[in-house]
């Protein structure tokens, strides 16, 4: 089979496709027909640094990956071959709450990930494709779509009506913005582009705010929401747009902190939260069973946006796409 190695870090030169054998596939593993792949920002900290995971040299990157089951291990009894399967960013946590030792399960960072035409995965961790899915559209889930998710179905329960902040339109901001519209939420997006602004609202965003036009964007949430604040908030900006989030918050209202862009070290007074007796909450992706429940409603009730669809040779065209910072939605690799 093919597969890509990152063969050292600092640049997409050193991203090349490499002649492997097919996985052996354990007892209780399922061997995978890589048919889609998709990217995330992790990727390009794989890439060019600095990784969450340390320097990992020989590592085959992309955690999200969707295809067919074509082997099974002996043990193996609920999953057949022929299957339509996409795999957990993490398939080590399967479903309940986060246990931090299952990180060294992540694809492509603690582990070789799919950017590769076959695949071993433990079988407990795949997921069935819903046939409303393509395998590109399910790619694009497992890391940007169920970290929006988590943000929005973990913590406080969200009703209709209430009302959900996403920034920006990278993966997470668009996933959450599709998935708070079909709970019946009022979303309010922020943006520095007028023509990304017409998008966010064709999926469903109620207001759009350019932050460059109104760069106190926490005084005009509370003016868009009646003096009231917003219900949940799916920060990615971190300790840059933190004191802003917390100063848009409603009463008992809920971050979801997924997304560290500022300088992380940076001092933050929490009284803002103390105010609204808000909550600040980690979101470190999510589970199988997170996985499960996107799926189902996606398949019920939004398309995932996808940008562009590269070919497998086309890899590093991909990766170099996505760095550019020009994409608006995902972009996938057919493999």
């Amino acid at each position: 089979m093919k597969l890509y190695r990152l063969r050292d870090h600092g640049s997409l030169d050193n991203l090349a496709v490499e002649d492997a054998p097919e996985p052996a596939v354990a007892p209780d593993e399922v061997l995978v027909r890589i048919r889609a792949a998709s990217l995330n920002a992790r990727d390009l900290m794989m890439v060019f640094g600095p990784s969450p995971y340390g320097p990992k040299p020989g590592l085959v990157p992309l955690s999200d990956g969707a295809g067919e089951v074509v082997a099974c291990g002996s043990a193996v009894t609920d999953v057949a071959p022929g299957a339509r399967v996409v795999i957990p960013f993490r398939p080590g946590w399967i479903d309940g709450p986060f246990d931090p030792a299952a990180i060294a399960t992540d694809l492509g960072g603690a582990v070789d990930g799919v950017l590769a035409e076959y695949v071993a995965v433990p079988a407990r961790a795949v997921v069935p494709i819903p046939d409303a899915l393509s395998f590109e559209q399910a790619a694009t889930l497992p890391c940007a779509g169920v970290t929006a998710w988590a943000a929005l179905d973990r913590g406080a329960p969200l009703r209709p009506g209430h009302g959900v902040l996403i920034m920006g339109s990278g993966g997470v901001s668009l996933f959450a913005l599709q998935i708070a519209h079909t709970l019946g939420c009022r979303v309010i997006a922020t943006t520095s582009s007028d023509a990304k602004a017409d998008r966010l609202r064709a999926l469903g965003a109620s207001d759009v705010i350019n932050y460059r036009e109104y760069p106190e964007w926490d005084a005009r949430v509370r003016d868009l929401t009646g003096g009231r604040g917003i219900e949940r908030i799916v920060e990615v900006g971190g300790a840059g747009t933190l004191p802003r989030s917390m100063a848009a918050l409603a009463p008992e209202g809920e971050i979801a902190l997924v997304g560290l862009l500022g300088n992380p070290t940076q001092a933050i007074s929490p009284l803002p939260l103390m105010r609204t007796t808000g909550t600040i909450r980690g979101i470190s992706v999510g589970s199988r069973a997170d996985l499960a429940r996107l799926l189902d409603r996606a398949a019920h009730h939004f398309e995932p946006v996808i940008d562009r669809v590269f070919g497998f040779d086309d890899a590093r065209d991909a990766f170099a796409h996505l760095a550019a910072r020009r994409h608006f939605g995902k972009v996938v690799i057919r493999v």
